[in-house]
């Protein structure tokens, strides 16, 4: 038996891959697969874990049992780690100036997934443009972008950058809308009217409240800012679209006139009187 298990499979040069190798090696695999899966399944059957962090915690036990597995597996293959990382310690230093990008990556994955200011489904704001988070791995996060297209971020790009979590506490979000009145309406008139259409909006919470303040006089208008709270961050600017139609529809029947930029000139007597002379 120890003369089958000693059998020689591959020998090149000093290296010499025999079947007790190749068995243990096969052993070793089955056995971490078993227990990653195990270990998985029961995080996702965890009652006190969210669903965010149960998909943080597998990520990073899957990335671990990887790591150490390859390296248990090259000692299992009769290989010879610490000769291996002598001979090619040169080469890694040229490799990690060439790959010094994508390791800021991969440490700004670890980041995300450690301090848990960034989950799977919290809704962010990157550059003035909103995505939802799919899915976070070490190098980089996909992001659902408000046109349903897929977008593949570098972890670098959000440490680096100013991210607005939208969805990181369990606070609602409050938005704005701004509308212009002509000046011979009813202020109070129209900030209840205002209310109103908020408040009557099925995605538009009911507390708090949705509230409406008297902001500006401006050049043409009146100006107003109806503000309200919602949990649907990710499509707001449908929601906003749907109130400005009620908005627009309210106004239409109540009498009250959204103006446009209006200019008014006046000439002075004596100006008039110099014209007619020449």
């Amino acid at each position: 038996m120890k003369e089958i298990l000693n059998t020689k499979i591959i020998e090149i040069g000093e290296y010499v891959l025999r079947l007790q190798n190749l068995l243990s090696f096969v052993i070793f695999l089955v056995i971490v697969i078993a227990v990653y899966y195990s270990i998985k399944r029961l995080i996702f059957r965890s009652k006190t874990l969210q669903t965010s962090m149960k998909y943080t915690v597998s990520k990073l036990l899957q990335y671990i049992i990887i790591f150490l597995s390859f390296i248990i597996s090259l000692k299992l293959l009769g290989f010879n780690i610490s000769v291996l990382l002598a001979g090619s310690a040169a080469l890694l230093v040229g490799v990690g100036f060439g790959l010094q990008n994508i390791f800021n990556d991969f440490i700004s994955g670890i980041i995300l997934l450690l301090d848990g200011t960034l989950k799977v489904g919290d809704i962010i704001e990157v550059n003035g443009k909103i995505y939802k988070v799919l899915e976070i791995s070490f190098r980089y996060t996909i992001v659902l972008g408000r046109d349903e297209n897929y977008i593949i971020l570098p972890n670098s790009s959000l440490t680096s950058n100013t991210v607005i979590n939208w969805t990181h506490s369990e606070v609602a979000s409050r938005f704005k809308i701004t509308v212009g009145v002509d000046y011979s309406s009813d202020v109070q008139k129209v900030m209840r009217i205002l209310k109103e259409v908020a408040a009557g909006h099925a995605k538009v919470l009911s507390k708090p409240e949705p509230f409406v303040r008297f902001e500006d006089y401006a050049d043409s208008a009146l100006i107003f800012g109806v503000y309200f709270y919602t949990d649907e961050v990710f499509r707001v600017e449908n929601i906003k679209s749907e109130i400005r139609i009620q908005i627009y529809k309210a106004f239409k029947e109540n009498g009250i006139n959204i103006p446009f930029p209006q200019r008014v000139i006046h000439f002075s007597k004596d100006a008039d009187q110099k014209d007619s002379n020449q």
